[in-house]
């Protein structure tokens, strides 16, 4: 989004604001500050972001208090529930210096979704200071969350239709996500604790609380497929994917930076690592997350030695849906096809390990088949040149073989595995 001008960001519209309730609190009130004509004595321990304070805002907003500090906007413990599966604790003092530089600026505050833009895209009042009830979707939400979820739903990326309930429902960001969801009102799957993660706790929106047709016995699709899919399988398209993030400080100015490796469409489905009661699902959407073992080696090595603790194709739920999609014009756009399906060979060596639960060994076959040869997972181009099974499974050489394959040999690779001619060759 287009940066305001210096007078946007800090002018305050005093026509407007003098029937904003707020208006009834003096600005030294929140602002602090020195009563003066003279700008820089006024100026003397100003508080730019009073809402900073959670309990300035709490003295009236005694419900939204109560629970905010457990918003995930405000605690970033998403960020801390993934940075912690990864490293070991002795890593966390570097790790806790590179998240303030680059990550604590994503903090949110009360004013910045309720009175300016965000700061992480440079702030600024968005209406002369006067206070909005319900954020704005491009000032706010989608300032921050926008090279993803933002460019998804308007559809800003080339050749993607913008999200259907935007593109013909006109339908904004908190028409689905509530204010109890953003204020932290909710808990995680335990039922008590706040919730760790975006995905951790009940599905807020769940598509069901509008579209209640779906369980119906019209829709023979859903019937069939019941709760082995998620939404997104049958009615998302191709989303952004990013490689290997690094994060730094620039030399010449000392400012904290980021850069990707690449950023690139894809649109595959995986299988559910995060499957519970709330998310009952065997195939989700998987989106490739930048985080490389090597993205905070600015601050010191081997920060995350638990990297394969998780998976870098993530569950995802993309913010582009279409009633009719690439994947639901036939059973045989999805069963059989290998192309829309993470499979090994999609996967980078390096990253086998830390998405083994996410890939699939084989895909679905055709409608009412069980599967066939056609379905069976390729191996990667790279296994070409060498004995297989046994070069990667061994102790000290990468996963060990499960107790079930104890007594194969590579010549039963081909009972599973669709060989490609070369190493069907040196096989024979």
């Amino acid at each position: 989004m287009a940066p305001l001008e210096p007078w946007e960001k800090a002018l305050v519209d005093y026509e407007a604001y003098s029937e904003d309730v707020h208006s009834n609190f003096a600005c030294s009130q929140c602002h602090a500050g020195q009563q003066s004509e003279d700008k820089e004595t006024a100026h003397t321990d100003l508080i730019s972001y009073p809402s900073e304070d959670p309990e300035l805002c709490g003295k009236c907003h005694t419900d939204v208090k109560a629970t905010f500090s457990d918003s995930l906007h405000a605690s970033q413990e998403g960020y801390w529930t993934t940075i912690n599966a990864r490293s070991v604790p002795e890593n966390h003092p570097e790790l806790e210096e590179m998240f303030g530089n680059h990550c604590a600026s994503c903090h949110t505050s009360c004013g910045d979704c309720h009175v300016s833009q965000p700061r992480s895209v440079g702030g600024g009042l968005i209406e002369g200071h006067l206070f909005k009830k319900t954020p704005s979707m491009t000032r706010n939400c989608t300032a921050c969350h926008g090279s993803r979820v933002g460019n998804e739903f308007l559809g800003k990326n080339e050749d993607v239709l913008a999200d259907v309930h935007f593109r013909q429902g006109r339908m904004k960001c908190t028409d689905c996500h509530t204010g109890a969801e953003m204020h932290g009102d909710v808990v995680g799957n335990d039922g008590e604790s706040p919730p760790n993660h975006r995905y951790d706790g009940g599905q807020a929106p769940r598509c069901e609380s509008c579209h209640e047709n779906v369980t119906s016995d019209d829709i023979q699709m859903h019937q069939m497929h019941g709760e082995k899919l998620s939404c997104q399988v049958c009615h998302s398209v191709t989303y952004s994917s990013c490689d290997g993030c690094h994060v730094a400080l620039s030399e010449d100015t000392g400012n904290p930076f980021f850069r990707t490796e690449g950023t690139y469409s894809t649109f595959l489905i995986g299988r559910n690592t995060r499957q519970n009661e709330q998310r009952p699902y065997d195939y989700v959407p998987v989106r490739h997350i930048p985080v490389a073992p090597t993205s905070y080696q600015y601050y010191g090595e081997d920060l995350l030695p638990n990297f394969d603790a998780l998976p870098t194709w993530a569950y995802a739920t993309p913010h582009n849906i279409q009633r009719n999609t690439p994947q639901n014009e036939s059973c045989e756009a999805c069963h059989g096809n290998a192309e829309i399906f993470l499979t090994a060979d999609k996967v980078a060596e390096s990253e086998l390990a830390a998405n083994f639960a996410v890939i699939l060994e084989t895909v679905p076959g055709a409608a009412g088949e069980s599967g066939s040869s056609s379905s069976r997972l390729m191996l990667p181009d790279h296994h070409a040149g060498f004995p297989i099974c046994l070069a990667c499974h061994l102790e000290g050489g990468g996963p060990a073989m499960p107790e079930n394959h104890a007594e194969h040999t590579e010549a039963v690779c081909t009972s599973c595995h669709t060989l490609p001619e070369a190493v069907e060759e040196q096989s024979n």
